[in-house]
């Protein structure tokens, strides 16, 4: 069966991706700090039949990453593995000239330190993978300038470089940045609590990353909108 590390996936476009994976018959290897939530996640997710191998911890922790790769290991090599884990930096958001620059460096640490750090931890085993491929999970406001977003998209979009440049270093994988849109997560309503509209549920891209596993197409930056309309 082919493994697949996520990380933040106890919730979320995490949890659902992870669901549809496991049914799918993938191993997982899912990661996220809560370790309550982590466990029910993966008890439901094994209901699948797959194997489940749940490390709670931080993933800017370097022995946590090492721990994360030797459990993928240990299930058979890493076929697919997904950056999901994020921070916003502040919470709710801010204005540049509000935001703490320990929250920067957080958000910096988390959502491009720390998934570089996993991408050279697990690497020799993505090369070995028949079909090694990264997963990044972006943002549009790492391309775009939306007010008190600057913290949060800055750390994006120096994580679609860094994808970016890894899927040219490494022509035998597959790099792809994601940028799944608006979606109806904890993430966002701890981002902007205030704002109460509705958004699509993070199940609802889950089928533009099983698109992108499914035709392979070249590394690069993708909409989730536009992989599920099928443009």
């Amino acid at each position: 069966m082919p493994v697949a590390i996520i990380t933040g996936a106890s919730k979320g476009l995490g949890r659902a991706l992870a669901e549809a994976l496991a049914a799918r018959g993938w191993d997982l290897v899912l990661d996220a700090r809560g370790t309550a939530l982590l466990k029910e996640t993966a008890d439901a997710v094994a209901g699948h039949g797959t194997r489940v191998a749940a490390l709670p911890g931080d993933v800017t922790d370097a022995g946590h990453r090492a721990g994360l790769v030797a459990a993928a290991r240990e299930l058979g090599g890493v076929d697919l593995l997904v950056s999901n884990a994020s921070a916003l930096g502040a919470e709710p958001l801010v204005r540049l000239g509000e935001l703490p620059v320990a929250g920067l460096r957080r958000a910096l640490e988390v959502n491009v330190v720390a998934a570089l750090g996993l991408v050279q931890e697990a690497l020799p085993l993505l090369r070995e993978s028949a079909a090694g491929a990264v997963v990044t999970v972006s943002s549009d406001a790492g391309a775009e300038a939306y007010e008190t977003w600057g913290g949060y998209g800055a750390s994006k979009a120096a994580l679609d470089q860094l994808a970016a440049v890894l899927g040219v270093e490494e022509p035998g994988l597959r790099v792809w940045a994601v940028d799944p849109g608006d979606m109806a997560t904890e993430l966002y309503a701890a981002a902007v609590p205030d704002d109460d509209d509705p958004r699509p549920a993070p199940e609802s891209v889950v089928p533009a990353f099983l698109r992108l596993l499914d035709e392979r197409p070249a590394s690069g930056r993708y909409g989730a909108p536009a992989l599920v309309e099928g443009r």
